[in-house]
């Protein structure tokens, strides 16, 4: 086979990374565009504030288990394909959400398309890591993780923009043609040329392919670094996403009384953790991960306990802090997980995102609890009871990795 030359490697590594992060964007605008429409689908469907939550709940929830069956097929047929497809599949699967006509039409839909938008985030980080020189690496998963955060922020805001000028049909509509004008664009940049994960060149049967693809599940997880991390980022997320639902229905309520697309303009503040996604890469090889994990929990906890200030501008900068924490969390786990995965790296990755989207998915229900107990302030006291348990994996976190450079300066 012909030998890349430096410019033409470079180049399709610059549109890989394009290619990645619009497609991140496409995910993640079709996962939360109804988060910013919450109030809009309680009314239009007639179901309570809290019952609304769900869509958002059960779409996270196939989406995490689907991690794990695309690591696995896209360790046997490559890269490219799954991402491909599953996003064509996603820009179609809008059409039925125009014609969704009861609340639980609206969330069969959304289960199948938790289980479409698994894809790009169980194998962006794998693809990086095969395709993208070492010198890329942290700087191409920093500027993902922000891709992602753009993603939430425009999905959200372009519900809350929807919800409070256009009926629902029209809405999905315009979902459907955002969708499908990104999903052009990302095929169009993604380079034909891949580097084949090991796997898909040994001849074995059936049997061995389902072990292999088990043990690779089993290598990751009998690690407790990584099983620490997977905790780590499953518990921020059912933290924080989920404070993101419920604080909506807290300022459209009295004292605040905003409208809904005025609530809606909370999720602004993701616009802190895209900046720390952002930055995420120098401090991480400057500081390490360990010491921005305690960083981060230090500022999610003042963010969450400053919501409880009786103002909205409290609330705003309580919401800007629990951010920017939230998504050093994630951005330090995601590197963590890359680059300690020394095999089966799309197992590895899968695993952790799992973990995150598993956690967002049963954070909604956890929190909803809280919420017919004390509404927003009952929020919050459930939200320190997962800051406790962050704590405490956090804790055991650098134990391991004391341990662990303890035992490389005695060899």
């Amino acid at each position: 086979m012909t030998e890349l030359t430096p410019t033409y490697r470079s180049h399709a590594q610059t549109r890989l990374i394009w290619a990645l992060c619009i497609a991140s964007v496409v995910v993640y605008i079709n996962l939360y565009t109804v988060q910013g429409m919450l109030p809009s689908i309680a009314e239009h469907f007639d179901v309570s504030g809290a019952q609304a939550t769900l869509v958002l709940s059960v779409t996270s929830f196939t989406l995490a288990f689907s991690l794990l069956f695309y690591a696995v097929l896209s360790d046997r047929i490559g890269r490219l394909a799954p991402i491909v497809v599953s996003l064509w599949v996603l820009a179609a699967s809008n059409v039925l959400l125009i014609f969704a006509q009861t609340f639980d039409e609206l969330v069969l839909v959304r289960l199948l398309q938790g289980a479409l938008l698994a894809a790009v985030p169980a194998i962006s980080m794998a693809y990086f890591k095969e395709q993208l020189a070492p010198s890329f690496m942290l700087k191409a998963a920093a500027v993902y993780i922000m891709a992602n955060s753009m993603g939430g922020i425009a999905g959200r805001i372009f519900g809350g923009l929807m919800a409070q000028n256009l009926s629902w049909q029209t809405s999905m509509g315009l979902v459907f043609l955002v969708t499908l004008i990104g999903v052009a664009l990302v095929t169009y940049l993604l380079p034909r040329k891949e580097i084949k994960p090991a796997v898909i060149k040994q001849k074995v049967s059936l049997f061995r392919k389902i072990k292999q693809d088990f043990d690779g599940f089993v290598f990751h997880l009998s690690d407790p670094q990584m099983r620490l991390a997977y905790i780590v980022g499953g518990l921020a997320f059912m933290m924080m996403v989920n404070q993101f639902s419920f604080i909506q229905l807290h300022i459209m309520a009295e004292p605040y009384g905003l409208s809904r697309f005025n609530a809606t303009l909370i999720f602004l503040c993701y616009s802190s953790g895209t900046f720390a996604s952002y930055l995420s890469a120098k401090w991480i090889s400057r500081y390490g991960s360990l010491p921005l994990f305690r960083v981060a929990l230090c500022l999610m906890l003042c963010g969450t306990l400053l919501t409880l200030v009786d103002t909205l501008v409290a609330i705003v900068i309580g919401f800007l802090i629990t951010a920017c924490g939230f998504f050093l969390t994630h951005s330090c786990c995601n590197s963590f997980v890359a680059m300690r995965a020394t095999s089966h790296r799309a197992k590895a990755t899968s695993l952790y995102l799992c973990c995150y989207y598993l956690g967002a998915s049963l954070g909604g229900p956890y929190l909803m609890l809280f919420w017919h107990e004390a509404e927003w302030n009952g929020v919050v006291v459930g939200s320190m009871s997962l800051l406790a348990l962050l704590l405490v994996a956090i804790w055991r976190l650098g134990i391991h990795q004391q341990s662990a450079e303890a035992l490389i300066s005695e060899g």
